[in-house]
């Protein structure tokens, strides 16, 4: 897109949790797409878990023809921004600050895990509960749930993590699965479930629970101090 612009746009990509644009926003998951400082498309939009009132412009972003309907609007922003009406495209999409929706405690559910074992919240009662949204088509995720694995494997039944994949194909699923060591409790969600856990519109997302069940952290994406910012909040919490 930006090439058909001979020079007068350029394309900057930053790192998810490092950029000040996004902070100054209030955005703190992604993926979000700014024209200049102008915030064009937010996160809700390319929600993957919504339904109904919830759906974003954009969602789901696989479909080929949202892809199209995202082209076509960037395309008018710059459009405007390179017309001299950035004021005016400012105004117009204006916005308060995103705040991630959290649920304050582990909600109740009720899974089949991909065992065909049932798997519910009850299930954990007592202990630490790691949850991680994931999908196949996402990179990061891979390595994150290799970790996962071997923290479970540190802090043995003080802790249960349970790994959601969402919009992925149950197939793929399993082959990504079947690579990843450790005792984690793998399930794939209906969108009610995976929306009991708050608005979660970006993978991977890393929601703690503390032994109460009362919500102890939340982490969005893969920033490189994840590990470090997890192992704190378990370290705090499990006794």
């Amino acid at each position: 897109m930006v090439s058909e612009y001979s020079g007068k746009v350029r394309f900057v990509s930053e790192n998810f949790g490092q950029s000040k644009l996004a902070e100054r926003f209030g955005v703190t998951r992604y993926p979000a797409v700014f024209v200049d400082d102008v915030l064009v498309a937010r996160p809700r939009d390319f929600g993957f878990l919504a339904t109904g009132e919830k759906a974003g412009r954009y969602a789901p972003w696989r479909n080929a023809d949202n892809q199209a309907r995202f082209r076509v609007d960037v395309k008018r922003m710059i459009d405007q921004v390179l017309a001299g009406k950035k004021e005016e495209l400012a105004r117009e999409n204006a916005a308060a600050p995103v705040v991630p929706d959290q649920v304050p405690s582990l909600p109740a559910f009720k899974l089949t895990d991909l065992s065909g074992r049932e798997l519910t919240s009850a299930q954990m009662a007592n202990r630490v509960v790691l949850v991680e949204f994931w999908a196949t088509w996402c990179p990061p995720c891979a390595s994150t749930l290799k970790w996962l694995g071997e923290l479970k494997a540190r802090y043995g039944d003080r802790v249960a993590i349970l790994a959601l994949a969402v919009e992925s194909p149950e197939d793929k699923v399993r082959s990504t699965v079947s690579s990843i060591p450790g005792d984690i409790h793998w399930a794939v969600p209906d969108a009610p479930t995976a929306e009991a856990f708050g608005d979660v519109v970006a993978v991977p997302t890393l929601l703690i629970f503390d032994a109460s069940g009362k919500t102890a952290g939340a982490m969005y994406g893969a920033p490189p101090d994840l590990h470090e910012k997890v192992e704190k909040t378990l370290n705090a919490i499990v006794r």
